[in-house]
């Protein structure tokens, strides 16, 4: 039984935080999805069209109509693979900004992210005062790095799960994750 309960936050709720969203689910971690963008962006015809959606649109919704346009291009650009694997964890991408759920751990997946996230909990009214940790593990938004990025995470996840004492021990956790993997992480602690 997982002792604390976990997000993952990319800008579309997509590629980044869907891969390590499935990666943990695998390995029975307590966890949810979602973006911080003010919408949906996937990969379009040329780098400075995407395809933009609603957050709530359905995952379905979205490979039906990629289908129907360019069934070849959102292919060979894997799209549809990413759709379809999201489709198998859940409905539609959410948007961090309007949950109501609460969490032990939130870990996001850029620099911008992570100050997203940090605004919106700021701006939340709540009378809970319970501690978040707000972590961030840069992963670029590309299929590959989101896989090993999942990887990453789901290792700082075990890191994180082996301790009785999160406040006390995030620090360490952290600063052994970030000498292992060479990687810089920035850390936060919020209360809502």
């Amino acid at each position: 039984m997982p002792k604390y309960r976990f997000a993952v936050v990319c800008s579309s709720n997509q590629n980044r935080s869907m891969d390590a969203h499935s990666t943990l689910r695998k390995h029975g971690y307590n966890v949810e999805s979602f973006g911080s963008g003010v919408c949906v962006k996937l990969p379009g015809k040329s780098i400075d069209k995407p395809v933009i959606y609603e957050f709530g649109t359905p995952y379905s919704l979205m490979y039906n109509e990629l289908v129907n346009t360019d069934k070849n291009l959102y292919q060979t650009n894997g799209v549809l693979n990413m759709l379809e694997r999201n489709m198998k964890i859940k409905d539609h991408p959410e948007r961090f900004q309007t949950t109501n759920l609460q969490f032990d751990v939130i870990i996001t997946c850029e620099e911008r992210v992570f100050d997203q996230v940090i605004q919106a909990i700021d701006e939340w009214q709540t009378d809970h005062l319970e501690i978040v940790h707000i972590v961030n593990v840069d992963i670029k938004d590309n299929f590959h790095d989101a896989f090993k990025g999942s990887q990453h995470i789901l290792e700082l996840c075990q890191m994180i799960e082996k301790t009785d004492d999160l406040d006390g021990n995030m620090e360490s956790i952290l600063k052994k994750f970030a000498q292992t993997r060479k990687r810089k992480i920035l850390h936060s602690v919020a209360f809502y």
